[in-house]
């Protein structure tokens, strides 16, 4: 490692925390109720929404009505993604004349977009309309990320709040999300990208007349001149078509809503979606922002700063160690390439090391950054091609994803999740010391150790079975391009994506066919729905309970005891669940690189 890496880390790092402690707090009295200042205006349209919707904000729900809210919509937006895509070609916006999506692709990406994933098996800018982007894939970039903060909300209150059934109204917490936080949130990020130079703009195309081949005197090289034909008649330079639309409006929301895919193919690597390392630094900022503060939103709003403080940290613990880890494999570089007197080493400048697949200004840190922030978020983005970096480069974030995105992860779904491996950790401490596990003053029992179960193994178990099908069957054998290791690793990478709803690829992978459309449609819905299902149960579980005082025998969650279990936990279940898969595809690869 070098010292500019190690900077550019840390910077990184400083800033992120100097920003999440206000943001969470705003956020936790935006879902209380209270309304700050500066968005006090916006109260006007949040009566108005409900008067639209027929909703009344004082009437509460329990985890059944809330989960009921949850699936009628999600149902509705799929229907609504679906259908906009098959009909595209007679819907306005669309000066390119794309036609209609294809069925199953069109299904893969509607549930993509409505569970957060936003996989991504096409080009967007010459599969989808502008139409689309904007009024399908935009809107579901909003409306999926504020139902995960909403199910946050929830299950904090179910944890929160006692002898009670209810745990809040979903349209309420769906509406403040996206009205308080998500929108002025993008509204400004979108404005500083666009000042960065992300491009903003209705036209879908402009036509370019490039200097290939032409000299000053406007003659193309190797034509012979023409006799008798004037100057002012010679043919014209050659022309090239440039894709445009809202980019920066989308690039916004994809990073704050840890939704991720991109507007172009090439995703944040592509220079009109991410131009500038300056760009890039904000946009990996964004990634991580809403998560981070919203463990600081939990401890205001169970009114203990410090359980949001001692989340934060295990998460922190666990992400750094792993961007050093890949920064450290990617600048080391290739051994097969060592050996053939190819120098690979990495200077302060940013240069050596293995620079495939990056942009050059990015560099490999920045690469390795993202690489890691958009696999602990639940961001399927990317700067770099994650099937170029090296064995064990490529491992860490397929193993990150593959910990339930629960390392900062998706707004809400992260920290939802490791809200239930702290709920596993205090039962596990339980029955070490023979007493009954206790999380801020509620008894955890039977029925909430099941929902964990559920919530921990049916996400591995789409990622598994999905895996196995796929290289069992001439459909998924069919799509790989890379045999051996390498293409076990692009499947499992895929499968891993879907099945926690990360959405970034391995690349490598023909993904766009009937077989991976509909399977890795069904995993991203399991990874989605499987889990909020459970949480929902377990925040109405824990609503109804009493809190219990604490005594000389319970164990406090805040301390650094209890952090370093609760890692332990996380680390022991992604090692039980995924080393012996890993082992067959990077692990493999890693070790045939020091083969002579």
């Amino acid at each position: 490692m070098t010292f500019n890496s190690v900077a550019q880390i840390v910077v990184h790092i400083v800033v992120l925390a100097v920003i999440i402690r206000p943001l969470g707090a705003y956020m936790a009295r935006v879902y209380s109720g209270q309304y700050p200042g500066m968005t006090r205006h916006l109260k006007s349209i949040e009566r108005f929404i409900y008067h639209l919707g027929g909703v009344n904000p004082e009437l509460e729900m329990t985890s059944t009505q809330y989960s009921w809210a949850v699936s009628r919509l999600s149902l509705v937006s799929l229907i609504a993604v679906y259908g906009i895509q098959r009909t595209q070609s007679w819907l306005p916006w669309n000066p390119q004349g794309l036609t209609n999506v294809e069925s199953s692709l069109a299904f893969n990406t509607a549930v993509s977009f409505v569970t957060n994933t936003n996989w991504q098996s096409y080009s967007g800018e010459v599969t989808l309309s502008g139409f689309t982007q904007m009024f399908a894939l935009t809107v579901q970039n909003f409306v999926s990320a504020a139902v995960g903060m909403a199910v946050l909300i929830a299950f904090i209150r179910g944890i929160h709040r006692t002898s009670t059934q209810f745990i809040g109204n979903f349209w309420v917490d769906l509406t403040r999300g996206t009205l308080y936080i998500l929108l002025p949130a993008s509204a400004i990020t979108a404005f500083v990208l666009v000042g960065l130079g992300v491009v903003q703009s209705f036209p879908a195309t402009i036509e370019l007349h490039t200097l290939e081949n032409t000299p000053h005197d406007g003659v193309p090289v190797g034509d012979p001149p023409e006799i008798d034909t004037p100057k002012s008649n010679a043919p014209s330079s050659p022309t090239a078509i440039l894709p445009l639309g809202p980019v920066a409006s989308q690039v916004a929301i994809k990073q704050l809503g840890t939704n991720g895919g991109g507007y172009f193919n090439t995703n944040s690597a592509h220079p009109l979606e991410n131009p500038t390392p300056l760009s890039n630094f904000v946009q990996m900022i964004s990634i991580l922002l809403i998560p981070a503060a919203l463990c600081h939103t939990f401890g205001e709003m169970v009114q203990d700063r410090r359980q949001g403080t001692a989340l934060l940290t295990a998460m922190t613990v666990i992400f750094l160690p792993l961007v050093f880890g890949v920064a450290a494999a990617e600048q080391y570089g290739n051994p097969a390439l060592s050996r053939l007197s190819v120098d690979q080493r990495a200077s302060d400048s940013q240069s050596g090391g293995n620079m495939e697949g990056k942009e050059t200004r990015f560099g490999i840190t920045n690469s390795a950054l993202w690489a890691v922030s958009t696999t602990a978020a639940s961001n399927g983005s990317v700067n770099a091609m994650h099937d170029s970096f090296t064995p064990l480069g490529g491992l860490i974030p397929m193993w990150l994803i593959q910990l339930g995105e629960i390392v900062f992860g998706g707004v809400g779904s992260g920290l939802y999740g490791m809200i239930v491996y702290a709920l596993i950790a205090v039962f596990v401490a339980g029955l070490m010391v023979g007493r009954t596990p206790e999380y801020l003053g509620k008894k955890i029992g039977s029925f909430e150790m099941r929902m964990a179960a559920l919530v921990i193994i049916l996400p591995c178990a789409a990622v598994l079975i999905g895996t196995a099908a796929a290289v069992m069957t001439e459909a998924g054998r069919s799509s790989v391009f890379n045999p051996g290791p390498h293409g076990f690793s692009e499947v499992l990478y895929a499968y891993s994506s879907a099945g926690n709803n990360n959405g970034s690829a391995f690349a490598g992978l023909c993904a766009n066919t009937d077989f991976y459309n509909v399977t890795l449609g069904v995993a991203m819905l399991i990874g989605r729905f499987f889990v909020i299902l459970p949480v929902l149960a377990v925040a109405g579980s824990l609503a109804q309970k009493t809190k219990i005082p604490s005594g000389a025998g319970t164990m406090p969650t805040h301390t650094t005891l209890f952090v370093s279990l609760l890692v332990a936990i996380v680390l022991l279940v992604g090692a039980l669940s995924f080393f012996p898969v890993l082992a067959l595809g990077p692990v493999v690869e890693h070790l045939e690189l020091y083969v002579h």
